[in-house]
């Protein structure tokens, strides 16, 4: 979901810088605050997403038309750790990467977030959130898990869309198709990862640890 540097302009960035912070710091302000004194192992969680999200990016990388082709790990972090740990595990896991292994990618941090994190929010609070209704809400299943990833990459290619969109370099419909289309490879085979994860823990979250550490107790699933 990078978008390469020289794509969007400086002013267009700094835009983008502040959307970051802006999401980042509602969902502080309607998140954190309130968790942190309830469940103060929402920091431990949002550690453990930033490094789960780094080393996803890291384990695959490939350039696809504007931009590169990765492997997320998306809904395995979401349906574990949650919503709000996903939400800044994304914007800190970007840093983690942009620094340790890709800094010309820090120029488009806020770009990049955005286009992990809009699409995050909508998920959620359209179809997302009903997963983690204390187990009388929506069951998980394997076809749920696709159609969440279906949903959140559409998004996430459409984010890439708009900003090769409003950026100051002509590319070719066929060029963002082209990588809108590798996604469809994430798609077939992020769900084998997550419902593997998902019920993994499912297994064991009567441990003290789980219980902290995820929220997959709160999933109600369907085999």
């Amino acid at each position: 979901m990078h978008i390469e540097p020289g794509f969007v302009q400086p002013a267009k960035i700094l835009m983008a810088n502040a959307g970051a912070l802006t999401v980042a710091a509602w969902a502080a302000k309607e998140h954190l605050i309130a968790d942190i004194a309830r469940a103060p192992w929402t920091i431990a969680k949002t550690a453990v997403a930033a490094v789960v999200f780094s080393v996803f990016m890291e384990s695959f990388s490939m350039p696809v038309g504007p931009s590169e082709l990765h492997f997320v790990g998306a809904m395995a972090m979401y349906l574990t750790l949650g919503f709000l740990p996903t939400l800044l595990g994304f914007g800190l896991g970007l840093i983690v990467q942009g620094t340790l292994f890709s800094p010309w990618d820090l120029v488009h941090l806020g770009v990049n977030s955005l286009s992990l994190m809009l699409p995050l929010i909508a998920l959620h609070y359209s179809v997302g959130r009903k997963l983690f209704d204390k187990g009388i809400g929506t069951r998980l299943s394997m076809a749920q898990i696709v159609k969440l990833d279906a949903i959140y990459y559409t998004g996430v290619t459409s984010m890439v869309g708009f900003w090769l969109w409003i950026g100051n370099t002509q590319t070719a419909l066929a060029d963002w198709a082209a990588f809108a289309s590798a996604y469809l490879l994430v798609v077939a085979l992020e769900p084998v990862l997550t419902w593997g994860v998902v019920n993994g823990l499912k297994k064991v979250q009567d441990n003290k640890l789980v219980q902290n550490l995820f929220v997959v107790h709160e999933l109600n699933t369907t085999r």
